[in-house]
């Protein structure tokens, strides 16, 4: 056992395929490593075990019902290492917000794994590290598809598509993604059940749009494993239109979308389950993301990041 042992994942958003996931087409899902959080471990000599993050500070075993998928997590790990009477204190610091598409919480469940193996001096294989990953998303949120764990612990893009899991892309890409959220919170549920009502109503014409979609999912990754970003941005384009007329998107999204393509962005639109959330758009470049970012900002983005998909590419 360690003194001191940290982890660390990072944010992830849906690059494209959203909504259509849900019936049987593809998305592809964007780590973002400029977006971290970071759990750190300190041994104590008591047996205390305590927590502490942006949403309680305090022992292990008085964590609040909405972080109940954490403190399983934690157990569960405790009692496979036999250390249920070791003393620690885990800390949580995230760049992550909360409930907007971003996977926060999975991305929590990750680097708790990674800190306690490493507290514990033991290795940890991928497969382990998702298994244990969704043991608190699970909980959290019931069944989840396992996209937020299998991308919040990846450095490569994630192509996903249901009931088949998920594998890895090569990411071939220059230039840079910009992440604005809307300040307004999604409304993931509600944005499934009105494409789901859709389907009922006008099932021709939603699934040729859901199709639609998932047919620009494919051209997504060829231009991700080509290196086009015309291509892509096309892509990112188009998809965002047949969202819009999904009617899963949001003023401020459209708003902010339409800012984002007059002022050189390649190609922009919603992340996730819309109705508020996320918008991201694609940069040419660093330097044209960071005029992104600003411009964004002034339009009425509540906050803004950049993630180049080069590391060699420094933000200046």
């Amino acid at each position: 056992m360690l003194e001191n042992a940290t982890g660390i994942s990072h944010a992830k958003i849906i690059l494209i395929g959203d909504h259509s996931v849900v019936y049987n087409q593809p998305a592809i899902a964007l780590p973002l490593p400029a977006i971290k959080t970071t759990v750190s471990i300190a041994k104590r000599a008591n047996h205390q075990q305590l927590f502490s993050s942006r949403y309680f500070s305090g022992s292990i075993s008085e964590m609040p019902l909405d972080l109940t998928g954490n403190a399983t997590l934690i157990k569960a790990l405790l009692e496979r290492f036999n250390a249920q009477d070791t003393g620690f204190e885990l800390n949580i610091e995230s760049d992550l917000p909360a409930e907007r598409g971003m996977g926060s919480s999975a991305a929590a469940a990750v680097a708790i794994t990674r800190a306690i193996y490493h507290f514990f001096d033991h290795s940890l294989s991928k497969k382990q590290l998702i298994d244990d990953a969704n043991i608190a998303e699970h909980i959290t949120h019931g069944n989840p598809s396992g996209i937020d764990v299998a991308t919040t612990s990846s450095r490569n893009p994630v192509w996903f598509l249901h009931n088949q899991g998920s594998s890895e892309l090569n990411l071939n890409l220059s230039g840079a993604l910009v992440v604005a959220d809307t300040g307004i919170q999604g409304q993931t549920s509600e944005a499934v059940n009105l494409v789901a009502e859709a389907r009922r109503t006008d099932f021709d014409q939603t699934n040729a749009y859901i199709e639609k979609l998932g047919r620009l999912t494919t051209f997504a990754r060829i231009a991700i494993e080509d290196n086009n970003l015309i291509s892509l941005g096309d892509s990112l384009n188009e998809a965002q239109r047949l969202l819009v007329k999904l009617n899963v998107s949001h003023p401020k999204i459209d708003q902010l979308v339409k800012v984002a393509l007059n002022n050189g962005a390649l190609g922009a639109k919603l992340t996730g389950g819309g109705m508020g959330g996320c918008m991201i758009c694609l940069a040419d470049s660093v330097s044209s993301a960071v005029n992104l970012q600003s411009v964004l900002s002034n339009a009425g983005a509540i906050n803004t990041w950049i993630q180049p998909f080069r590391s060699e590419e420094l933000i200046k």
